[in-house]
């Protein structure tokens, strides 16, 4: 397929082979803004800003992929496919469940167990279990532990649901499922398809079995250790 396409209006070549990745396209223009040099718009269509800068002398482009694993699903697809894009981290928010985690921990996704279909487009005789990049998930905890923010490796559990009228959170933390989000799965089976290299991070933003949260604001502008610990993977 030609670029630019019908949902990014970059050009081949505007895009950085590593791209990190926010549901909420105004946590990646907060990025964009506060952590880039030079950094470059080169996406607004449907207002999901993008854009390509440098840190550290590295390029770099920061994107958002809007909420649940469709939309998620057709901007890695195409980044990957189109744009030549090598290596996608997901920097985004998730509920806590487990009990250990709170707010603003960061969840390093090592797997996406999904109660979603996206699978059976492939056509497979079985049950595919969507992981990361293993070297993107060691270097990214041996980061974390670094700068001493407090993370943990483990399962994520990527919904199709927000509001899950089966209340089903329990029977997931029985099986040691760290925390609930919308994308990762979707972006880890398109990473697996294509042959590139994915990853997961996830600030604790509201625990669903205490009632704690962050508002919308916060959850725009304060991941930023999350962002760090992206950032030392270029």
């Amino acid at each position: 397929m030609n670029t630019p396409t019908p949902h990014n209006s970059a050009k081949l070549g505007d895009i950085a082979k590593t791209v990190l990745m926010a549901g909420d396209p105004l946590r990646a223009k907060f990025l964009a803004e506060n952590y880039l040099e030079n950094a470059v718009l080169y996406n607004e269509v449907r207002g999901m800003l993008g854009y390509t800068g440098t840190y550290k002398g590295k390029p770099v482009s920061v994107q958002g992929h809007g909420m649940g694993m469709a939309s998620i699903g057709i901007y890695t697809y195409e980044l990957f496919a189109f744009y030549e894009v090598d290596t996608i981290i997901r920097i985004g928010s998730a509920g806590a469940i487990d009990k250990d985690l709170h707010i603003g921990d960061i969840i390093i996704g090592m797997g996406a167990c999904t109660n979603s279909n996206y699978a059976q487009q492939y056509n497979l005789p079985g049950t595919f279990a969507p992981i990361a990049d293993f070297d993107l998930v060691r270097r990214a905890k041996e980061s974390a532990d670094a700068f001493g923010y407090k993370s943990k490796v483990g399962n994520l559990l990527a919904s199709d649901m927000f509001y899950d009228d089966a209340n089903s959170l329990a029977d997931w933390q029985k099986m040691g499922v760290l925390g609930v989000e919308m994308e990762s799965a979707a972006l880890y089976m398109n990473a697996a398809r294509l042959g590139k290299r994915a990853l997961t991070l996830c600030t604790v933003s509201d625990c669903p079995f205490t009632g704690e949260g962050m508002s919308s604001e916060d959850r725009q502008t304060k991941f930023t250790n999350m962002m760090d610990v992206a950032l030392s993977l270029l």
